[in-house]
């Protein structure tokens, strides 16, 4: 009867941990710090909340930190404050392919497992030990393909950036221009700035510049979003067009009235569960993380309702 009452108070106990609030940390508990660049982005509200529904699943407590901008020292000085703070494992957005090389090599030198999550180091080595996020050349090289038939013939692309330094803008832009340049289309590059009303600005002063330009490829959330918005205010019904990554909601409004054509999702949600699942795994059990594709999937007006409800949750 004693085993039976432990029992039921234990699972009463394991069922609260895992739907309410996390218990106070304990002295034997894993902890697990998340550290990125512009850490206040739209586009880590789903890899929070992905992170923080992981941590309750696995009974570990996790945190989510970053800088503001893109600063890659202060960014690497996090990762070795986490390892002096004791952390047991660390999440890294390794936006750049070599700042981050030997700070995580000190790390997991310490017994501190790192993974990477939305942006990986893959051009050189890096001792994380996985990575869980989108392969950015191909994403490029899909949001082209699939654009090619909306921009209009004998004209321009706006290719955006709303950062400088990030690889995986760069990756992504890198696939957008070899499918360009294979159909002979012309481009322009432009860094709109990760603030709004300054993104919505630039784009719009491009494409006053330039008659020639008619579409924008957008390489990330914020100019996204801008180049949607700035053609609902100054161009529309003028022929322009946009597309892009991510699901803001923004966005998606956008797409469901024909401002922006299409937006690439790359499941930040995921990008926040796995991680924690993985340095849970690999901390208590040594099973060894391996790398997780966040996917491409291209969302134009006939996928965009199933998706708006998801995206309000933070789920997409």
């Amino acid at each position: 009867m004693k085993t039976l009452a432990w029992m039921v108070a234990s699972g009463a106990l394991m069922l609260g941990s895992a739907v309410g609030e996390p218990p106070p940390a304990q002295p034997d508990e894993l902890r697990f710090l998340f550290i990125t660049c512009c850490r206040d982005e739209a586009f880590f509200r789903p890899v929070k909340k992905g992170m923080t529904d992981a941590a309750r699943a696995m009974q570990v407590r996790c945190e989510f930190t970053g800088t503001e901008g893109v600063d890659v020292k202060a960014q690497a000085a996090m990762v070795r404050k986490a390892v002096a703070d004791g952390y047991h494992g660390i999440a890294l957005n390794i936006i750049d392919p070599t700042a981050f090389d030997d700070v995580v090599a000190e790390a997991v030198g310490r017994g501190v497992p790192v993974v990477a999550f939305n942006v990986d180091d893959h051009s050189t080595p890096n001792a994380r030990l996985a990575a869980v996020c989108q392969d950015y050349l191909k994403a490029g090289r899909a949001l082209a393909t699939q654009a090619l038939p909306s921009i209009p013939p004998n004209t321009k692309v706006l290719i955006t950036q709303h950062d400088v330094g990030i690889s995986s803008l760069d990756d992504r832009m890198r696939g957008i221009q070899e499918v360009l340049a294979r159909h002979r289309i012309p481009w322009k590059v432009v860094c709109t700035t990760n603030d709004p009303p300054k993104a919505i600005e630039v784009v719009t002063r491009e494409l006053k510049a330039d008659a020639s330009i008619r579409f924008v490829l957008a390489t990330g959330l914020t100019d996204t979003e801008a180049a949607g918005r700035a053609i609902e205010r100054d161009f529309a019904g003028q022929g322009y067009g946009a597309a892009g990554f991510d699901l803001a909601p923004e966005i998606l409004r956008l797409i469901q009235k024909g401002v922006i054509r299409m937006t690439t999702d790359q499941q930040p949600y995921i990008q926040g569960y796995y991680p924690v699942v993985q340095l849970a795994l690999f901390c208590r059990f040594g099973i060894r993380p391996s790398n997780i594709d966040a996917g491409a999937a291209i969302i134009t007006s006939k996928e965009v309702d199933r998706v708006v409800e998801l995206t309000r949750l933070g789920y997409r």
